[in-house]
């Protein structure tokens, strides 16, 4: 991948390249094993997350493999020559099986599923945490945007206060859960997404005049020019002037196309801007707002009936403000054939071990009703039990299921580089639509239904019970 090359494969944590080492030198670097990608609490209090990330992972999978520099830097820090010989033809040769891109996903079931060589399938998981858990993070994150707003522009303003490089993949997945353009050019080059941008207040206070410096942007930019009113004083000059410099470009056949609140009462500031705006004849000029805006604030403005037509969200979108971190984990569920299970005082950090498959089960309506999780082996079910409350089932008898993992990357390669942003927040949008309104409110949102299946729950209790009765007899 350009954004990491030429060392992707160092872009992993220290104790990944010790186990797989520690595999190799051990004689067990090519036994099979088997991952699973997934998550145990949605962000943001929510009721869903919006999966992304997906193809940029595959990209860095494909061409996955240590340099030369890679290999003497391993050297100098101490791992064993034999390895380092090993890693210098390592290439990723696993296959990955997940949901879509863009798909709206739950707790517990798994998103991803890894298999391969355990050297190889163990060394990955971080850049695949990493990619993972942050884009679709900033996904959901803009569909909540996208929810309050659903027919006003939104952009992204968000990479000023982005950390660090994590702001070119956050536009990215910004467009996937459902804005329309990014002010970052990088990420717009990089991913073919729509750049777009006003201008800062810099550009007025270097005038000694703010109507001359409405003008001169106005002339270099008179089919695209969007002007900040509140440099100095919104009502009193800001806009007075903006209505000024419009109707001077109207006088020479082009439209201001709007102006920009950046502070104060935004509720207040643009019905005032609309008033005079209209009145002055220029109904068509867009009004634009920014400051610290998140979902909870759009929806404030909207309700208190603001005029306003764009919304440009910077911090609190791109830091996933107030959910800083996805907690999706990856963990072993198969080795040299047998399941394995990790398990925790905390039931519910217990995982689900086996090779597994998850399934969509719809309504007649083709709305969303429940996800299973089920063995790879089984054909049907006839219900779902709770993960962790056996007692609570579901029936899923009659419903039409839909499996969800399907091959996206195998022996190493990907099968399609169908994963452009815009592809992916066209399917996340679909998906959305079959969310019943229950799960995508704000304030206490109904739990989506997941659950396992009867083989999936016995195969569990049993490995438990397998490792309580060895831990007793020690």
């Amino acid at each position: 991948m350009t954004l990491l090359a030429p060392h992707t494969a160092l872009y992993t944590d220290y104790y990944q390249l010790s186990m797989s080492q520690g595999f190799f030198l051990s004689g067990h670097a090519k036994v099979k094993a088997t991952f699973d990608y997934f998550f145990r609490e949605n962000p943001f209090k929510g009721g869903f997350v919006v999966f992304a990330g997906l193809g940029d992972l595959l990209e860095i999978l494909e061409d996955y493999s240590f340099e030369n520099d890679d290999i003497e830097y391993l050297r100098k820090v101490g791992f064993d020559n034999r390895f380092l010989e090993y890693l210098l033809t390592f290439r990723f040769r696993g296959t990955l099986r997940s949901v879509r891109e863009g798909e709206v996903v739950f707790p517990l079931e798994p998103l991803v599923r890894v298999e391969g060589d355990i050297a190889e399938v163990q060394v990955i998981e971080t850049v695949l945490l990493n990619m993972l858990n942050f884009e679709s993070l900033i996904a959901t994150k803009a569909a909540r945007l996208r929810m309050v707003a659903p027919d006003k522009r939104l952009v992204d303003f968000g990479l000023r206060r982005a950390q660090g490089f994590g702001g070119i993949h956050a536009s990215k997945a910004a467009i996937i859960g459902g804005l329309d353009a990014t002010s970052n050019v990088y990420s717009a080059f990089q991913f073919g997404l729509q750049a777009t941008g006003t201008q800062g207040h810099s550009w007025i206070q270097s005038f000694d005049d703010e109507l001359e410096a409405f003008r001169k942007f106005a002339e270099f930019y008179p089919d695209k020019c969007v002007l900040l009113v509140d440099t100095y004083n919104t009502l009193r000059s800001g806009i007075p002037n903006a209505i000024i410099v419009a109707k001077e470009l109207e006088a020479r056949g082009h439209r201001l196309l709007g102006i920009r609140l950046d502070s104060g009462d935004l509720a207040y500031l643009s019905k005032h801007a609309r008033e005079m705006l209209d009145q002055a004849g220029l109904k068509y000029v867009k009004i634009a707002v920014s400051n610290q805006l998140d979902e909870y604030i759009i929806r404030s403005l909207l309700q208190q009936g603001a005029p306003i037509d764009i919304f440009g969200v910077g911090t609190r979108l791109v830091t996933g403000q107030d959910s800083p971190a996805l907690d999706g984990v990856y963990k072993l569920s198969m080795y040299d054939g047998k399941p394995r299970l990790k398990f925790s005082e905390n039931y519910e950090k217990t995982t689900l071990p086996g090779t597994k498959k998850t399934i969509r089960f719809l309504n007649d309506d083709g709305t969303f009703y429940a996800d299973g999780v089920t063995l790879e082996t089984e054909s049907s079910i006839e219900y779902i039990l709770h993960p962790f409350q056996p007692g609570q089932r579901s029936t899923v008898k009659n419903l039409h299921g839909e499996e969800l993992l399907s091959v996206v990357m195998k022996d190493g390669r990907r099968l399609s580089d169908g994963f452009s942003p815009e592809n992916s927040a066209r399917y996340a949008r679909d998906r959305l639509a079959k969310l019943a309104p229950e799960h995508k409110r704000f304030e206490f949102p109904h739990t989506y239904k997941v659950g396992i299946s009867t083989e999936l729950m016995h195969l569990r209790s049993r490995l438990m019970e397998d490792l309580q009765h060895g831990q007793r007899k020690q």
